[in-house]
């Protein structure tokens, strides 16, 4: 838990044995800006940009729930030249569509929030995004940065480095996207096997937190399905049931061709004593555990 007296969230979750499944925050929109300066321990919002163009960025990300990171290239920190900016979108339908820009000023990133009303291309490869931020949480650099350095000598052109994406004490956090998959727990060696399997369309559950477009019981019934009868297609799985009594949940999921089985999965939660989750935060929180009883094929 601790080196020289120093607490590190990760390695307290670790020695807990806190589980990954359902802990994906929800959400289908992902606003990327790549900015190689410093990154303030709140991301977009500690930016110092020109303000009207940083209000009309911000409000648009808001009304469509989007999450906005500040992105860059591993080990690239020159200021020089235009960096890029991507709106990224999972629809229900399944489809990913994404929509690239370049900026050099500020009022450049105007162009986002016209992006964020537009339906973006299709086709395009996958975005693997490191949590490296190391100002919001010691853990997401520590633990994040070889990541990040590995991944990127593997795939250049897909990998970036990112702001918080939420779960600080899973750190090493990956992102892909707009296929909107969390993955945790992964040091350098794991997340090169992680999404290279990813990249193929075989999802496992070993370091897969969840969906993001599902909701945390039925991301831990996914995984549980997963971690039963082995890997599969991001889309070859879909929830068509969910109902819950009291602190139980019944999820019903259905597999697509090729895989055409039904199963009755039942969720428990309950709630842990409270716990440093996070390095710099000092209060003690109890999070949310869901935990499955049974799975049933029918």
């Amino acid at each position: 838990m601790t080196a020289a007296g120093r607490f590190f969230c990760a390695d307290a979750a670790r020695t807990r044995g806190d589980s990954l499944a359902g802990t994906a925050p929800h959400g289908s929109v992902w606003v990327l800006i790549e900015y190689r300066g410093g990154w303030p321990p709140n991301g977009f919002d500690g930016l110092n940009l020109e303000p009207h163009t940083k209000g009309l960025v911000f409000a648009a990300a808001q009304a469509v729930r989007a999450r906005v990171l500040l992105v860059r290239r591993h080990g690239r920190r020159s200021p020089e030249g235009s960096r890029r900016w991507a709106v990224l979108r999972h629809e229900n339908s399944g489809v990913y569509r994404q929509h690239w820009g370049t900026w050099s000023r500020d009022q450049d990133l105007v162009a986002i929030a016209a992006a964020l009303d537009a339906p973006g291309e299709l086709g395009r490869p996958p975005v693997v995004l490191v949590c490296t931020h190391g100002q919001h949480d010691t853990c997401c650099a520590v633990r994040g940065r070889p990541v990040g350095r590995a991944l990127s000598e593997r795939w250049p052109d897909l990998v970036w480095e990112c702001t918080h994406v939420g779960g600080d004490r899973f750190a090493a956090n990956v992102v892909v996207a707009p296929d909107g998959v969390y993955y945790g727990g992964l040091d350098a060696a794991s997340s090169v096997a992680v999404v290279e399997e990813h990249l193929a369309d075989r999802i496992h559950a070993d370091h897969l937190r969840g969906y993001t477009d599902l909701f945390p019981p039925q991301q831990a019934a996914v995984a549980a399905v997963l971690r039963r009868f082995g890997p599969a297609g991001r889309h070859e799985y879909a929830v068509i049931g969910t109902s819950r009594e009291d602190s139980r949940w019944r999820i019903r999921i259905t597999g697509r061709l090729p895989r055409t089985t039904s199963f009755d999965v039942e969720v428990h939660s309950h709630r842990t004593p409270p716990c440093q989750l996070t390095c710099r935060g000092l209060s003690m929180s109890s999070t949310a555990v869901y935990e499955v009883a049974s799975i049933g094929i029918g």
